[in-house]
């Protein structure tokens, strides 16, 4: 099956600084891949290059078999902050983008598919209630009601969790991973958070550090879907994958990929220790 995106030496400069070289990558359909780096690496730069929010230097990307670089409805994006528009209520912030994209459709069609997915995020009873009403995971549940009402061929998504709380965090990764199962769209996510990569992700791109930062190493997550985060946190083979992409981080992110070894194969069961608890989210640099 012809992969979704395809991103062929994909490089970003700003004069003579190169902030990301030749990064390739292909995301088959219905795949969630997640990008993680130290901070300043670039996985914003490749997530808003594949937006189309922000040019291409150099190399090619090419969604559903068609070369691309300019940003459009076919890609629903979620920010770290949500980006609604304050003087709009929660539905009128996702009947903006679906009045843009369906136009054609009749009136009670749009009113219904935003009405359905505000729903479906558990703001049923607070469509019309405007961002300063709401809380900061409330807002981030708008937001991301308002990409998949678009019904995109890709979700990407930058860090949409890095501003709450560890318990909303966790209840909007349910809520996304929901959403992910009902409509199975293809995903590229940002995160510094190794345990939010690995619960989310079918694959987890670690990249090097910048500049001119690209691929570093690629590692498949094995956990069957649909995924219970109890179930996922005792598997035995969740310490090793955990330890696995804190030591590419921690010693290997600064490597280019030519004298990195081929990744490993991940044992059924660790041979090490866990890194310790609280030492998934990656430090700024």
């Amino acid at each position: 099956m012809a992969p979704v995106l395809e991103l062929f030496k994909l490089s970003k400069a700003y004069g003579s600084s190169v902030i990301v070289k030749e990064f390739n990558l292909n995301i088959a359909p219905g795949e969630f891949v997640t990008l993680i780096g130290h901070s300043g690496c670039g996985k914003s730069t490749v997530l808003s290059m594949v937006a189309g929010l922000t040019g291409v230097t150099e190399g090619a990307m090419i969604l559903s078999g068609r070369e691309t670089s300019e940003a459009g409805p076919d890609r629903g994006v979620v920010f770290q902050s949500p980006c609604l528009l304050p003087w709009m209520t929660a539905f009128e912030n996702v009947m903006l983008g679906v009045n843009q994209v369906y136009f054609t459709a009749p009136k009670a069609e749009r009113k219904e598919l935003a009405e359905y997915y505000l729903t479906v995020v558990g703001l049923g009873g607070a469509m019309k209630k405007y961002p300063g009403d709401l809380s900061q995971g409330m807002r981030q549940r708008v937001g991301i009601a308002r990409a998949f009402a678009l019904q995109p061929k890709m979700l990407l998504l930058d860090e949409p969790f890095g501003m709450l709380d560890s318990l909303t965090k966790m209840e909007l990764q349910e809520v996304l991973l929901e959403l992910w199962r009902r409509n199975k769209l293809t995903t590229l996510m940002v995160t510094h958070d190794v345990d939010e990569a690995i619960y989310l992700s079918d694959r987890v791109v670690m990249m090097t550090d910048g500049p001119e930062a690209e691929v570093g190493d690629i590692l498949h997550i094995p956990f069957e879907r649909p995924r219970n985060r109890a179930a996922v946190l005792s598997d035995p083979r969740y310490p090793e994958i955990r330890n696995h992409l804190l030591t590419f981080l921690n010693e290997r992110s600064h490597i280019r990929p030519s004298r990195i070894c081929a990744p490993e194969t991940l044992p059924s069961a660790p041979h090490t220790s866990p890194a310790p608890v609280g030492r998934g989210v990656i430090a700024d640099s």
